[in-house]
């Protein structure tokens, strides 16, 4: 069915209708049964379709049906088409993985869980080639061999390439909402720290500020007291 034209039926009905060809020439064109192409003419097959012009869709040139009509033995070669189709591209199965490699897959996603918690289950089972079982085991420290499980590079075991881990890293990061990095207390520059200070203020190298604390030295005077040493004073001189 590689060399027949599309719509096979609906382009019988046409070449019935508007050529001389005859019956096995155009069954064996549309790659139909003769009987079938019979049919189409007494109006017992294909009632409803409506006719497919080859020569608009490019499949057959006005010369070739000529030749046909010229000569019952001739066959219909079908044109070839002008627009170079891209192959279709293979889906993608499963990862194979070799057996050898099989014993690794919990140190992989070991790996991968403590290294990038940004990637999401789904990713890490495309990238390790593992279920969401033994993923899940692995995060709650529930498999059969935690204890001896170590984390290895994926890559470097072979499970995937480089450009895969790099490619759902970076979904992961645009998926990854944007967060403001706190980098808590930092030192406050030397101009600051080593310049006088002012009375009222003390800074630590934080650049934290405290108010001074306060002298409050208030002297009590004792009038009394005072005006007595005026007084003998006084005496005193006279």
């Amino acid at each position: 069915m590689s060399n027949a034209p599309l719509m096979p039926k609906a382009t019988a009905v046409w070449l019935v209708d508007n050529t001389a060809l005859s019956f096995d020439q155009i069954a064996d064109f549309c790659k139909l049964h003769p009987l079938e192409v019979k049919g189409i003419a007494d109006g017992e097959v294909a009632a409803g379709i409506k006719g497919h012009d080859p020569i608009t869709s490019g499949q057959l040139t006005r010369e070739e049906i000529a030749k046909g009509e010229a000569d019952p033995a001739y066959s219909l070669t079908l044109a070839k088409s002008k627009v170079v189709l891209p192959e279709p591209k293979k889906a993608r199965g499963a990862r194979y993985t070799p057996l050898s490699r099989r014993q690794d897959r919990p140190n992989a996603i070991l790996w991968l869980v403590r290294n990038h918690p940004e990637l999401k289950d789904a990713q890490i089972m495309r990238l390790a080639g593992t279920t969401k079982s033994t993923l899940q085991q692995i995060r709650n420290r529930t498999h059969w061999n935690s204890a001896a499980l170590t984390p290895l590079d994926p890559v470097t075991l072979g499970l995937c390439s480089q450009l895969d881990l790099d490619l759902e890293v970076n979904r992961a990061a645009k998926d990854r909402p944007a967060q403001v990095e706190d980098h808590g207390a930092t030192l406050v520059p030397a101009e600051i720290t080593t310049a006088p200070r002012q009375p009222a203020t003390q800074e630590d190298v934080f650049g934290t500020s405290a108010p001074a604390p306060r002298r409050e030295q208030e002297e009590s005077f004792n009038l009394d007291a005072v005006f007595g040493k005026l007084n003998a004073l006084k005496h005193g001189n006279e």
